[in-house]
């Protein structure tokens, strides 16, 4: 069954056409006043149908694609939507996005205002209508997932924290940015295949040489992929999966640590340990007292 906001909920300007939406909102009152204030953003799982053709829009918005083919018509452009994709649009920007029914957009996006957001978004190099890819997708998706859970759990702070996400995403959307032509469309695309199989299937897979064989190409040219467009090794890709999962783990009470090691895959408790301290600075033991304090 398809998941995503109640309909009297949903601002004007959003589209029904998901099959499933992770979406926050915080102040959807235009013209604020102050430096730079969040109104909405999400996770949109298209449906094959989807299609988006205004005019205008009333905040500033960035989206990003995670997964998924389109297109794009911003103002006068025509662009093609690829993973890895960022785009700006704003007041007096006409957009129409509509996705690949064969290959349904999943994206990413963040709206808002505030007398510093033009200029912040001409200085990060993405003003409205403009269209960018990111050498780092890993990077911006992380920024994304920390601005959908922080809006979306209602803290006191949630609008000063998704303000200063904002900040940081344009930041290091303008660190990572690269011409179209720079990334190659069968290289990324493949890198973004094998990024998906070690995020899914993390917890069978004992190192590189089992992901690469999985994926069906050489050790050292997984290494050159994530090199090249995440900044780290699809070995430290691997770990922080496993860890994660292990840190869940580890809140459960009566919890032993090497259950959880060999659950993550290792079948040495004190290799479980190195590891785990080397992503959080801390043993499991120390992790597990933390929580019980």
């Amino acid at each position: 069954m398809a998941k995503t906001d109640p309909a009297d909920r949903q601002p004007h300007f959003f589209s029904a056409q998901v099959d499933e939406a992770r979406r926050f909102y915080l102040d959807l009152a235009p013209g604020h006043r102050g430096h730079l204030a969040v109104a909405c953003g999400g996770l949109e799982h298209c449906a094959p149908e989807y299609r988006i053709d205004r005019k205008t829009f009333p905040f500033f918005s960035v989206e990003f694609v995670a997964r998924g083919r389109g297109e794009l018509k911003l103002g006068r452009r025509r662009h093609a939507l690829s993973p890895g994709t960022v785009f700006a649009y704003g007041p007096g920007i006409a957009q129409r996005i509509v996705t690949d029914p064969a290959e349904p957009l999943v994206k990413y996006f963040v709206d808002f205002s505030g007398r510093d957001a033009l200029p912040l978004l001409r200085r990060c190099g993405i003003p409205p209508g403009a269209l960018t890819q990111t050498s780092a997708p890993s990077e911006l998706l992380a920024i994304f997932d920390d601005l959908v859970r922080t809006g979306q759990g209602g803290s006191a702070f949630a609008r000063p924290i998704c303000a200063l996400l904002v900040e940081l995403l344009l930041h290091r959307i303008a660190e990572t940015a690269r011409p179209a032509e720079e990334i190659a469309p069968p290289a990324f695309a493949t890198y973004e295949r094998c990024r998906r199989h070690l995020q899914t299937y993390f917890l069978r897979l004992a190192g590189v040489a089992d992901a690469a064989r999985e994926c069906h190409v050489d050790p050292a040219y997984l290494c050159r992929l994530f090199r090249r467009f995440d900044r780290q090794t699809p070995y430290g890709f691997l770990m922080r999966a496993k860890m994660q999962f292990a840190a869940e783990r580890l809140r459960a009470p009566g919890i032993m640590v090497k259950e959880v090691a060999a659950e993550v895959g290792f079948s040495d408790p004190f290799q479980f340990s190195r590891a785990f301290k080397g992503v959080y600075g801390l043993s499991p033991k120390d992790f597990i007292a933390r929580r019980l304090r």
